[in-house]
């Protein structure tokens, strides 16, 4: 009897997976681990590998589909039933069986994510700084929460539209009821007008002319539920200034030589990691994040940048974890890496997961200032312009000097303007005097 292989669990908060590639066909001899599929998971793609060795029966799943994490992606003959079994789905794996029919079984038209709430994720804390919170359930084996809830709960909660991760269960161990889910809508429906605005229907455009319909990717549906959900929910302030980087820019073009014998480029943008990195340490505030339902500030012991990449995809923003503790060299190195990879497809789901603080840099394109959207839950983001020669007046005379516009956009409920002020003064000065780097 042919053997169901399943989509395993992908990550955190993954329920469905887009098929970009089907790498064996019906009748083609599998070895363990050989890649089946290639999928894309948001912004991460990944390859599928076989569970166990055999023959390859049917391929329910085609290039285009969405699959449900735990849907049969195909069937094996010839394969160990218990070794060919992928692992649980990771979403309903605790009470839902795998069963024909099963709603986990199905390849779905689209994937719908939702947000999840800072009191969705588990807070990373000093272990002797705060007791373990009883009320964050522990993560799964796929590192997924295990949300206790029974079938017909879940079931309910989609077709709600609410994400069962942020329900708070009024059971016993935090157990949700159908009750929950409502209580939870209509605390949503009751939020602040154009914090969750329903989408409203598009006029027949062509009644004016042609038009074409091109599918949003996963990178495009992604990224508008996630800059929405922030600008809906994060009342969010910029602050401008100009740092002069005359000195630094000769000092980028005399030492470019020597990074790029080590592997990077030595980029405004790697510059600006090390300084911000530098700066978290000392603006604790801007590496933290609010909790709002458990009215308390999460501030990480840790320090991991996500830098904006434009890929012809969409924006991707990998991540250069502990920052702080690399030089700009490494930090370069580790930059080109990243992007190239980034753009050919190759990034896996944890480089691009783990940020702290954001930077954007558009200077490479052009633009005098932008105002960044925060990424949250992060409570700040970094906005870079294009230099220019600008003359600036020194109590003498005007001298020609190279201006870099900087902004920081932040979480006003967390950071205050002096706050922001003082921050992006900081970056401004360590930039026009790379000596405070090592003096900090």
């Amino acid at each position: 009897m042919p053997t169901p292989v399943k989509l395993p669990a992908l990550g955190e908060n993954i329920d469905s997976a887009d098929v970009v590639n089907v790498l064996v066909a019906p009748g083609e001899t599998v070895a363990k681990d050989q890649p089946l599929l290639e999928v894309e998971t948001g912004k991460a793609s990944v390859e599928i590998p076989s569970p166990a060795s055999g023959v390859v029966k049917d391929v329910l799943a085609k290039t285009g589909d969405t699959v449900a994490v735990g849907g049969t992606i195909l069937t094996l003959e010839g394969a160990d039933n218990t070794a060919a079994a992928s692992a649980p789905p990771a979403t309903d794996s605790t009470d839902e069986p795998a069963a024909a029919g099963n709603n986990a079984d199905r390849i779905l038209p689209a994937a719908q994510p939702q947000p999840t709430s800072s009191a969705a994720a588990k807070p990373l804390l000093a272990a002797e700084a705060q007791p373990r919170l009883s009320e964050v359930p522990e993560p799964g084996p796929s590192g997924r929460r295990l949300v206790p809830a029974a079938p017909t709960v879940r079931r309910f909660a989609r077709q709600v539209g609410v994400e069962i991760t942020e329900v708070r269960g009024s059971g016993p161990g935090g157990r949700i009821s159908i009750d929950d889910v409502k209580a939870h809508a209509k605390r949503l429906l009751s939020a602040p007008a154009g914090s969750r605005e329903p989408a409203r229907e598009l006029p027949d455009f062509t009644r004016w002319g042609d038009v074409e319909l091109q599918p949003m990717s996963s990178i495009r549906k992604l990224t508008a539920q996630a800059m929405a959900y922030s600008w809906a929910n994060v009342p969010q302030v910029t602050h401008h200034d100009l740092a002069d980087i005359t000195r630094l820019e000769e000092l980028r073009q005399r030492y470019g030589p020597r990074v790029e014998a080590a592997g990077g480029k030595l980029t405004m943008t790697a510059i600006l990691v090390k300084v911000v990195a530098s700066a978290l340490a000392v603006f604790p505030k801007f590496n933290a994040s609010v909790d709002v339902a458990a009215q308390r500030i999460i501030r990480k012991l840790y320090i991991n940048v996500g830098v904006a990449v434009d890929t012809d995809r969409g924006l991707l923003v990998p991540v250069i974890k502990n920052a702080g503790t690399k030089s700009i060299a490494t930090i370069a190195a580790e930059l080109v890496e990243l992007a190239t990879r980034a753009r050919e497809r190759k990034l896996s789901a944890d480089e691009l997961q783990g940020a702290t603080f954001s930077v954007s840099n558009l200077g490479g394109i052009g633009g005098t200032g932008f105002d960044p959207i925060v990424n949250w839950p992060e409570a700040a983001v970094l906005g870079v312009s294009r230099a220019q020669m600008q003359p600036v007046w020194n109590s003498e005379s005007f001298q020609p000097r190279l201006l870099l516009p900087l902004c920081v956009t932040y979480d006003h409920r967390l950071i205050d303007g002096a706050d922001a002020a003082r921050f992006l003064h900081w970056v401004c000065e360590a930039l026009e005097e790379p000596i405070l780097l090592s003096l900090e």
